[in-house]
């Protein structure tokens, strides 16, 4: 504990006496300084005991200096006697009283120096003794953090030592842990503090007022990996914020661990992927990367849109159902296998673009993906997601995209570029499966008439009508053009 005014006091051996500002007596002494400027005020900095004699104060001076050592933060003012003035100043007395600056008598007998070594080893013995509780708090809090359930343990022993709550929230301000646990319903009084310190990015720290308790917020890393909140009622001392940056320290070190851990593990579960995609026997090896198929049948689900595919998984992962999801990145997209009970919370992820399939075991797993990735390609173009088993009623054109689709059709139909009667003779005979009768009929024209025209338009694509391909190709190009 930090020496105050009331110690000094209470030190018999230098006799001092208080003689104003009693009230204030309880204030911490920083340093000793000693003067005899009529304005010492400019060499302190707030904090300390002044020690003079008076050598060149006049009653007329009193107030002035009064003033000018409360208005920079000085504890108290000693004022040796039997030197200069034989007693303390009544204007002196007056003044410091009015405004409660605390005024100390020193007996001529008592030296200045005796009072500055005082001071100067209580200040050292306080040092020592916070840097002990520091060492001490870091120590416990390094071993909490070598627990196998290392994160929470750190934030429950820091909790302890500093008795405070305190909470350990994710990059984007969600709950990680809290200490002690009903802690955590603080989480929304803070949410404007936590929306500032993520805009501000990189490391940060901030200390801020929460009804009548003190808060310390500070981010996790350069590249915030979460931040750290601590609170309690009365202000947190040096020591205090020295045991906050060596829990943050230690829990930055922590979450790294976790997040590459994780990556890792996430990089795993792809290749186990593309292994099962080939049928290869790897479920024994699923234990070990805390991954689980789900019961077959299941269904696959493809991703696509996300800014980063690792952070996805990794959110998906953590956000994950109590069933049994296998997640995966593959490519441009993130995999999943998800049983029926969870496609409502994979499928309602904003801002991406969602195939799902028809349900498959893990011998068909390559099938349901093919499906899953067409799914997806069609959910691109504006639905959120799209199920496998609803592109047979969207039609073949769904499934290639608007602008591709338009090129190819403007290509194949080129060399028939206004010729209108014989983009309709065609249209016609093709909608009639090459039936000349029913198709003359349709265009009102005798069928050698049509037969001619048929000519022409091979003639003009260089290509033979009697090729199903071909026919088809045409078809689907005057349906893309609207023809």
């Amino acid at each position: 504990m930090p020496l105050t005014l009331r110690d000094l006091v209470s030190d018999t051996a230098l006799g001092l006496t208080a003689r104003a500002g009693e009230r204030a007596l309880d204030r911490p002494i920083a340093w000793v300084h000693t003067s005899e400027l009529a304005d010492p005020a400019p060499f302190l900095e707030g904090g300390e005991l002044l020690l003079t004699t008076g050598l060149a104060l006049g009653a007329e001076d009193c107030a002035a200096l009064v003033e000018r050592l409360t208005s920079v933060g000085a504890a108290a003012l000693g004022f040796g006697v039997g030197l200069s003035h034989r007693a303390i100043p009544a204007e002196l007395v007056d003044a410091a009283e009015r405004a409660g600056l605390p005024l100390l008598e020193v007996p001529r007998p008592t030296p200045f120096i005796a009072i500055s070594k005082a001071v100067s080893h209580a200040v050292a013995a306080d040092e020592y003794a916070s840097l002990r509780r520091t060492s001490r708090a870091q120590h416990e809090l390094a071993q909490a953090a070598g627990t196998t359930n290392g994160i929470n343990a750190l934030v429950r022993k820091l909790a302890r030592l500093l008795d405070a709550w305190v909470l350990l929230l994710d990059p984007s301000g969600r709950l990680l842990h809290s200490a002690p646990v009903a802690a955590g319903s603080r989480l929304g009084q803070l949410t404007s503090e936590v929306d500032k310190m993520r805009a501000r990015r990189g490391l940060a720290a901030a200390g801020f007022p929460l009804g009548d308790q003190e808060v310390s917020m500070q981010a996790l890393g350069g590249r915030a990996r979460g931040f750290l909140v601590v609170g309690r009622d009365g202000p947190f001392a040096t020591t205090d914020h020295h045991v906050i940056n060596s829990a943050a320290s230690l829990l930055t070190l922590a979450l790294e661990q976790v997040e590459a851990l994780g990556a890792a593990r996430r990089r795993l579960r792809s290749g186990f992927l593309e292994l099962m995609l080939r049928g290869e026997p790897v479920r024994d090896v699923f234990g070990d990367l805390h991954a689980e198929l789900p019961p077959e049948p299941f269904r696959v689900v493809v991703l696509l849109g996300a800014r980063d595919r690792d952070e996805l998984v990794a959110r998906l992962g953590a956000d994950q159902p109590s069933a049994p999801v296998y997640l995966a990145e593959r490519g441009d997209a993130v995999i999943g296998l998800v049983a029926d009970d969870a496609l409502d919370w994979i499928t309602a992820q904003p801002g991406l673009a969602v195939g799902v399939s028809e349900p498959c075991t893990a011998a068909g797993l390559a099938g349901g993906l093919r499906q899953a990735e067409q799914a997806a390609q069609v959910a691109k173009r504006g639905d959120a997601a799209v199920r496998f088993s609803e592109l047979a009623g969207r039609g073949l054109l769904d499934l290639v995209p608007a602008g591709d689709a338009r090129a190819f059709a403007e290509a194949v139909l080129a060399p028939l570029r206004d010729q209108e009667v014989l983009i309709r003779s065609l249209q016609a005979w093709l909608a009639h499966h090459g039936q000349w009768d029913p198709a003359a009929s349709r265009l009102g024209v005798h069928r050698h008439t049509l037969r001619n025209r048929v000519h022409k338009v091979e003639e003009l694509l260089g290509r033979s009508l009697d090729q199903p391909g071909v026919r088809a190709e045409l078809w689907l190009a005057l349906q893309v053009l609207g023809a």
